[in-house]
């Protein structure tokens, strides 16, 4: 970004399946918010995961790499798909998102669960459990943990074995601990830190580090929960929860979890940030290989992400703040995506939201 100019470079990966389509339509939404808001939005397309195996055989090319560190944030849509799943673990397309996690310093991952108070009849859940809608901040530590930990095989007196390592050192701990406080003190000064201490000495360690920084934030509730029972809770009483602060295995699922509580995973956006305003947005959907082209998946997700990305890389919280009315305005008048669509609603394809979103831009 230029000095006093609303100037932004962006590093775009369309990735496979879906991606492609839901990124055009974000995409056509970014393009109307530069209209009206007078920002400048260059985009910068590069590959990663299969279609970069495809095209350059690695999973994600050095000049992809090079791009997203000079940009000032990263969209990725989606990665992966049945076609490389015969590759070797090191070489398949999702190790080009670890990859770029680890490379990029992306250490914290917001995922929000949130059901639209106009899609409340499309949760699995009770409409008593969920009440008018729902707002969950999942907040996962994303580049340490037992995906980065040590790895092998060895024999044992069973025969082969594999082990991966859980291991977190206090600042990694830290570091995300404060990411949730700082979050909580904007929402509604309650976090609850997910962790297996009855068990794991490296969550004895989490729940530690999490006391200590608490201590630097008295107006926030601090509550602790096992994983165990953090899952059965989500669908229990999700509305107890606010922030949930989780470490890297443990957020992958219980935001899984929680995304489908909401109704549809189509709908949800995510967060990957670094220190300072950096940061890697994508939806939290997977790459669909089963539906795209067929311009029935639903971008929403890919919108709402771009939306995170105005708010918090570049700042820019009025255009946010227009992406996100525009989102719910589309819904107020009845506009569905086949996945979220039922008797007397206007269901729409992919590019007709994204045009339909971008129209709704005030």
């Amino acid at each position: 970004m230029t000095d006093n100019e609303k100037k932004y470079n962006i590093a775009v990966i369309p990735g496979d399946g879906i991606g492609p389509e839901v990124m055009d339509a974000g995409l056509n939404v970014l393009a109307r918010i530069g209209d009206k808001f007078g920002c400048e939005f260059k985009t910068i397309k590069v590959l990663a995961g299969g279609a970069a195996i495809d095209e350059t055989g690695k999973c994600l090319p050095q000049e992809t790499v090079d791009v997203c560190k000079t940009s000032d944030a990263v969209l990725l849509a989606a990665v992966g798909g049945p076609k490389w799943n015969s590759l070797p673990g090191d070489e398949r397309p999702e190790r080009a998102l670890l990859g770029l996690r680890k490379i990029l310093g992306l250490y914290a991952n917001l995922r929000p669960a949130m059901v639209f108070s106009q899609l409340a009849d499309t949760s699995p859940l009770k409409s008593e459990i969920i009440g008018g809608g729902l707002d969950i901040l999942v907040v996962r530590e994303l580049t340490g943990g037992i995906y980065f930990g040590e790895k092998g095989t060895k024999e044992t007196e069973l025969g082969p074995a594999a082990y991966d390592v859980e291991q977190y050192s206090e600042l990694e701990v830290e570091r995300i601990a404060r990411t949730a406080f700082n979050l909580a003190e904007k929402r509604n000064k309650n976090v609850i830190s997910v962790d297996k201490s009855n068990v794991l000495e490296s969550s004895r360690l989490w729940r530690r580090v999490v006391e200590s920084v608490s201590a630097d934030y008295p107006g926030i509730t601090l509550d602790h929960m096992y994983v165990d029972n953090a899952a059965m809770q989500l669908v229990r009483n999700p509305r107890q929860f606010d922030v949930l602060l989780t470490s890297n295995i443990f957020g992958d699922i219980l935001s899984d979890e929680a995304s489908q509580i909401t109704g549809s995973i189509g709908m949800l956006p995510s967060a990957s940030l670094a220190d300072g305003n950096f940061g890697m947005y994508e939806p939290v959907h997977g790459s669909a290989p089963d539906i795209a082209g067929k311009d029935i998946a639903n971008p929403i997700a890919m919108i709402l992400s771009i939306a995170m990305m105005l708010r918090y890389t570049l700042g820019l919280s009025c255009e946010a703040d227009s992406i996100e009315n525009a989102v719910n305005e589309f819904l107020d008048k009845g506009y569905r995506t086949p996945d979220i669509t039922g008797e007397g609603y206007k269901t729409v394809g992919t590019k007709e939201t994204g045009r339909i979103i971008a129209e709704l831009i005030k």
